[in-house]
């Protein structure tokens, strides 16, 4: 259909793209069973603990909003547009890894996920979990150094011409962009958000969200001010809608360097201010703690 349209002109591309819902039944699928496990094991954790207990009712909202946003991204006309244009498919990225993938890592979803399991593989997991080489590795794997340079590595990696022309014509591979782009996002953010050293470890979030926001903001302003055509595929399918292959480029750049680069910023001011408060707090805590010890010596 989307061939058809292409080649005969047809209605404006925005007319046209909210014809097009790509109920793709394994994505579908895998949002719906996403949902469930999570409604689940939230309903299991409240059932024993109280409800706002374990994950609060703020958080679990944060995992609905992240799905929605999910299937917003890869069910809506912006999956079908981002086919066509190449700033609809560096929105729908954006969208992935700096909304849905935040939201969704704000909702615990490993500790639903765990109360969702039956208790012999909650039990089994807790233990295995317990073990030194595998907390090691988790932490490893999560440190923000780490996930830092997992994250860049599949920003940069994935859009290189070759790799990224082989997501636009294969379904597989484009999936795959997809998948790592989101686990590396979340991981990300898990890193920043639920790191090792919890609300002390903000300080170094802040400088790595920064890094982040500055790489891709190159990436960004490379394509914004390239003198060619990154990605042929684009070439074609733009031109067909009489838009301006190199100006959509251009657009794509603006929309990695600009505001991708703002919502860094929130996000790691958001984290600064938590830093503070915790900083502030265990200044209070020692205060009072010294009084103490102070007092008990008289």
């Amino acid at each position: 259909m989307t061939s058809v349209l292409i080649a005969h002109g047809g209605p404006s591309i925005a007319r046209a793209a909210m014809l097009h819902w790509a109920w793709e039944p394994f994505t579908v699928a895998l949002l719906c069973a996403s949902a469930v496990v999570y409604a689940l094991g939230v309903r299991a954790l409240w059932t024993r603990a109280g409800t706002g207990r374990g994950v609060s009712r703020w958080q679990a909202a944060s995992f609905a909003l992240g799905l929605l946003t999910l299937g917003i991204s890869l069910l809506s006309p912006l999956a079908w547009l981002s086919d066509i244009l190449f700033s609809a498919h560096m929105t729908q990225h954006e969208v992935l890894m700096l909304v849905a993938a935040p939201l969704l890592v704000l909702g615990h979803p490993l500790i639903a996920a765990l109360w969702a399991a039956p208790a012999a593989w909650r039990d089994a997991w807790s233990d295995a979990a317990g073990r030194p080489r595998v907390a090691a590795a988790w932490q490893a794997l999560t440190g923000p150094l780490a996930v830092f340079l997992l994250h860049a590595v599949a920003i940069w990696v994935w859009h290189i011409p070759r790799l990224y022309e082989a997501a636009l014509g294969h379904d597989g591979i484009h999936a795959l962009q997809h998948a790592t782009f989101v686990l590396t996002a979340a991981l990300f953010w898990w890193g920043m958000i639920h790191g090792r050293y919890g609300r002390r470890g903000y300080g170094v979030a802040v400088l790595y969200v920064f890094l982040t926001a500055v790489h891709t903001s190159v990436l960004g302003a490379l394509m914004t001010v390239a003198p060619g055509i990154w990605y042929a595929g684009y070439a074609a399918t733009a031109a067909a809608w009489r838009i301006d292959p190199l100006e959509d480029q251009q657009l794509a750049g603006l929309l990695m360097w600009v505001p991708s680069g703002v919502v860094f910023i929130v996000f790691g001011l958001a984290l600064f201010a938590a830093w503070l408060g915790e900083s502030d707090k265990r200044a209070a805590l020692g205060s009072v703690a010294a009084a103490g010890v102070e007092a008990r010596r008289r």
